[in-house]
This record gives C-alpha cells, structure tokens and sequence, in this order.
C-alpha cells in the first residue's frame, strides 16, 4: 500500500475553454448529443454500476434509491440489441431492510461481485458490504455477502484473483481518506465474510486524501486496463489516478494522471480496449474521454441540468463503451446541484471513431 504523492503537472492542460458549455479546460472537440436508451418504469430507477460479461451483456446495477427502495433493488442486463431484462434479485441488509448496489464486475472464479453501499440507507457507518452472485450455466443461482464493514462501499473490479473495492469515505475530517479493499478471491466465503476495519485493515490496498472541504466523497470509479494498470477516480477533488502494479500485484507505482480540464467531478470510470478511459462527471453533468498513458482530457458530452426526459445527461454516473457505443447511466440521486426528477433513464452515444 503506498499513499498517493500529488506529482506538479502530472496532468496536461488539453486546450481552451469550451464557451458553448461553460466549462473549464479539455481538448475543443464537438460534443456528442446523447440521445435516449430508455426511460425505466419507476420498479428501474437510479441505474449506476455497469460491466461486460463474457457474453457481451451489459450487467447493470439497479440501486432504486430514488423512490427510497420502494422497489427492490435489482442486477438487470442489457443484451447485444439493447434490451433490458433482470438477471438477479439481491438479499437486503439484515440491519436496515435494504440493499444499494454501485459498483460491480465480474471475477476469474465466473461469479459476479457487487459494492453494497448501505450509507444510502443508514447513516450509520460501517455497515456496507460486497456481495456475490453465484452463476451457473449464465444464470443468477443464489447471492452471498462476502465482505462487511465497509462506510461508503463504491466502484468495483476484478483483476487476477482479486475483487477491488472501493470505499469513498474512510473518515469524516478534511483532508478525507479514501481508498481501494484488495480481497483474494479464496477467502470469500460464504457464511463467513470478510470483517474490514476501515483504513489500517490488512485489506486496504491504496489510500489516499480527498482535499475538498464540500464533497467528502474521494475512490469512486475504479477499473483495470488489458494490462493490468489500475485507475481509480477522486470524486471530491476532480481526480483520475493511475496506479501500475508489480509483478506480485502490489503497488509499484502511483500517479495524479488527469485533475480539473473541466471535470468538476470523477465518478464512474471504465477502460477501454483502445487505451481511452471514460469518466462520468455527476456534478458537471458531463462525460469525458482520458487518454490513460498521456492523461490527455477531451469532453465528450455535456449539457445543463434538466430532467433528461429526451436522453440528456442527467445526474450520470457510469459511462461504459460496447464496440462503438457509449452507455450511460443516469443516476440522479438528490446531491449537489442536483435534484432527482422522475425520469428514470439511460443515454446512448453513438462513437464516430
């Protein structure tokens, strides 16, 4: 584990202000207009986390806090011609009656890992977890709580024979700690979870301090590139950091790759096969292209605060590429400059390259 050192100009400085949008730095590129993948009936709302199986679904993370878990919350999936369908039903928290998936992705051992972020729930810290869905022949086949004793429990990947997650608050001071849980696949048992203890935990992989005084909200997104190259998303303080591993999969390296250049905010991070990371920017409204070895910045999208009833971004937390297309999930939850609307939906960007 190695605390981040914050490198002078580590990021580069891609172009000038784009006035069309009102936002700071990023390359002067056109802005895509997203348009409308779906609108959900209001048992779908708050869609968050993504990941691509094998079998070329997207697999997506239902969280249902919009109505306060009117509805249970559920894993759906979106198949190769874009249609939507549950795949899994998860268990509440035996504490607070709920259950809040984020992040999630899938393992070596063929089962699927989902960031149970019960501080949507509860104000009580602690009480998150990491739950796994056991798959067999492609189907859901039962859900076990894995991990407990997460605050904040966020993005999540696999890598190797691990599953990493994210916990975005590990203390309540300003600078804030934040940081990535490395668990071995092999001890995830269940009936016998992982108990972690916050930010000395033997489990706590890479920490780091989030500086804003307003958003007390630091590792959010998280993903692995085809080489193994972690990168993990600052929401609070606008951040993307690259974190290189060595060959016993501990961390060799860490740095500041992107910060600002318009982003007000890092949520959801996805790495794609062309070496692009794609970030939603919940505060900014807006989604953004990285290149991950340069840390050049381009907007991709972005448009003012609205109800996103036509596809507009709309509170977006995830962005994920699929062969040419980019899908977004539009969270909306009630933070920030945001107040959540009824529309309930998902945006679709067409890529031209």
């Amino acid at each position: 584990m190695r605390k981040l050192e914050h490198l002078t100009g580590a990021c580069l400085l891609c172009g000038l202000l784009l006035a069309a949008v009102g936002c700071g730095g990023g390359e002067t590129a056109p802005l895509y207009k997203p348009a409308l993948l779906f609108k959900f009936p209001d048992k779908y709302n708050s869609p968050d986390g993504m990941s691509i199986g094998k079998d070329g679904y997207i697999y997506l993370s239902m969280n249902n806090k919009n109505l306060e878990f009117k509805y249970p919350a559920k894993i759906m999936r979106i198949s190769p011609d874009d249609k939507y369908e549950e795949f899994s039903d998860l268990p509440n928290h035996p504490d607070t009656g709920k259950v809040s998936p984020l992040g999630n992705g899938w393992a070596s051992d063929g089962n699927f890992y989902i960031a149970d972020n019960q501080m949507f729930c509860t104000d009580k810290r602690g009480v998150s977890r990491v739950l796994r869905v056991n798959v067999k022949d492609g189907k859901a086949a039962g859900v076990d709580a894995v991990a407990t004793g997460l605050n904040m429990s966020n993005g999540l990947a696999c890598w190797g024979d691990c599953v990493y997650v994210c916990d975005s608050t590990l203390g309540t001071e300003t600078p804030m700690p934040s940081g990535v849980y490395r668990f071995k696949i092999s001890e995830l048992k269940a009936g016998a979870p992982v108990a972690v203890k916050g930010v000395d935990d033997p489990h706590m992989f890479f920490k780091f301090m989030t500086q804003s005084p307003q958003h007390h909200v630091g590792a959010n997104g998280l993903d692995f590139d085809s080489k193994g190259v972690m990168y993990v998303c600052n929401f609070g303080d606008a951040e993307v950091i690259k974190v290189t591993l060595d060959k016993d999969g501990n961390v060799a390296s860490s740095k500041l790759l992107a910060k600002d250049n318009g982003m007000e905010s890092t949520d959801g991070l996805h790495a794609d096969e062309q070496g692009n990371l794609w970030v939603a920017d919940f505060l900014g409204n807006a989604i953004f292209k990285i290149n991950s070895e340069t840390g050049a910045v381009v907007m991709i999208a972005k448009n003012a605060n609205c109800d996103g009833a036509n596809g507009e971004l709309h509170a977006p937390s995830e962005a994920i590429r699929r062969g040419n297309k980019l899908y977004i999930s539009n969270i909306d939850i009630t933070y920030g400059p945001n107040v959540r609307h009824d529309n309930h939906t998902m945006s679709l960007i067409e890529l031209k390259e």
